[in-house]
């Protein structure tokens, strides 16, 4: 595994931090004062995307869609320090259209949409002109298991018929939003993993209504989070995405990639808060010295730094074996990140906020909005334990099948050596 980044790739990420420090920083202020009064998009947004499409850089997330940004292909491990950049805040991919949940359902569309699906809906979120949804979270089922979904799609002549509840449906309450991909299930007798289908709606058919947007942990950020309603929804047959029983396989194509792209971004805001963190122990004096010469401050800087470091490689690491197998091969090391890479950025963010103080708690400093962004991962695009229990049942299939008929466990032969020395009669 090699994971040095190649020239191209050390160009772009140059002009990316070249970008991001002129034009995205200095209006992360404004960001704040715009999100918090509930300004959707925030006013400036389509100046930045703007400047970003004449710089190219634009649409740099999926390998596969060299075929709509010729000249742009990057692999999963080449887009790594990009998304970090980018990531660094949380609302900043937007400005070059690598933001969820764009990104995801772009790779949906691409993947599995008709000739007519794709332009009447890919290339306007290539263009970055609208937004849209991705409605599978219900509130009354443990929607971590996707099976047990409830929204209905039923076929009516050459429509659908949707009737359901979704909520945390990221961008739905965005004025910008124009379509929900929305899963739910089609077959209810058919083998529980064949039950879902998806199928595109636009947010402007009658039927369908957002109820709200939810804060997260008091905090309305860049993104909403919208209970919606889906009430005798019609659309016509060929809004369906791929085909009927293939929901549950598309949305596993789509979580993959997109959990990866969430660490990445997570490994930005860890160093933007490190790196807050250090400038902060360098001015300010807390008993008469420099809090970077206090030891307790200076192993909270060293901690973080190690985490960042082996949070970067199992990420890196994942992207590699996607590109080289496939998302399904890298599911346990995407599995893995998606546990680990959270949590560190939780950490890091929480020594940041003890060396800030007070003020780390505030919106002086972009620390509040980092911490809520980790904590919800825990929990999005599948909770920890989720995971967890995956890699587990990994590695328990793989002790079962060296172990064999034997059942000789490690202990045996261990426990069967023979007398020790001295011990005889």
């Amino acid at each position: 595994m090699d994971f040095s980044y190649s020239p191209k790739v050390q160009n772009l990420c140059t002009r990316l931090q070249s970008f991001m420090d002129a034009q995205v920083i200095p209006r992360h202020r404004q960001w704040i004062d715009e999100a918090q009064a509930g300004h959707y998009p925030v006013s400036f947004m389509p100046e930045l995307k703007a400047l970003a499409r004449d710089e190219g850089l634009w649409n740099l997330f999926l390998p596969s869609l060299e075929a709509h940004q010729p000249g742009t292909r990057l692999t999963n491990l080449e887009y790594a320090p990009l998304a970090e950049i980018m990531g660094c805040l949380t609302w900043a991919s937007e400005v070059f259209n690598c933001s969820a949940p764009d990104t995801g359902n772009m790779e949906l569309l691409h993947l599995f949409a008709t000739p007519e699906q794709k332009r009447a809906w890919l290339e306007p979120l290539l263009a970055g002109n609208i937004r849209s949804c991705f409605a599978m979270t219900e509130p009354d089922v443990a929607s971590s298991d996707a099976t047990n979904i409830t929204t209905s799609i039923v076929r009516s002549g050459d429509s659908y018929l949707i009737n359901g509840r979704k909520w945390f449906t990221t961008n739905a309450a965005n004025p910008e939003c124009r379509l929900a991909i929305v899963m739910g299930k089609t077959d209810t007798t058919a083998e529980s993993h064949r039950q879902q289908s998806m199928v595109l709606i636009p947010m402007d058919t009658p039927g369908v209504k957002v109820l709200r947007d939810i804060s997260v942990m008091h905090n309305h950020s860049h993104e909403t989070h919208g209970e919606v309603l889906f009430r005798d929804v019609r659309v016509p047959v060929s809004n369906l995405l791929g085909a009927e029983g293939e929901g549950f396989a598309m949305a596993q194509a789509r979580l993959g990639p997109g959990r990866i792209h969430h660490c990445m971004r997570c490994i930005g805001q860890a160093e933007l808060a490190l790196k807050l963190m250090v400038e902060r122990s360098l001015e300010r004096k807390a008993f008469g010295t420099y809090l970077h010469e206090q030891g307790v401050i200076r192993e909270k800087i060293a901690r973080s730094r190690c985490q960042i470091e082996q949070a970067r490689l199992l990420v890196l690491r994942a992207a590699w074996k996607i590109d080289q197998a496939g998302a399904k091969a890298a599911r346990d090391d995407i599995a893995m990140i998606k546990v680990i890479v959270p949590q560190m950025l939780l950490d890091v963010v929480d020594r940041a906020m003890q060396v800030f103080g007070a003020m780390g708690l505030s919106g002086d400093t972009p620390l509040p909005e980092l911490w809520t962004m980790g904590r919800a991962l825990r929990i999005a695009d599948g909770p920890d334990e989720v995971h967890l229990r995956s890699i587990a049942r990994t590695e328990i299939r793989a002790a079962k099948l060296k172990l064999g008929d034997s059942q000789r466990f490690l202990l045996t032969p261990l426990r069967e050596q023979s007398t020790p020395p001295g011990s005889e009669g």
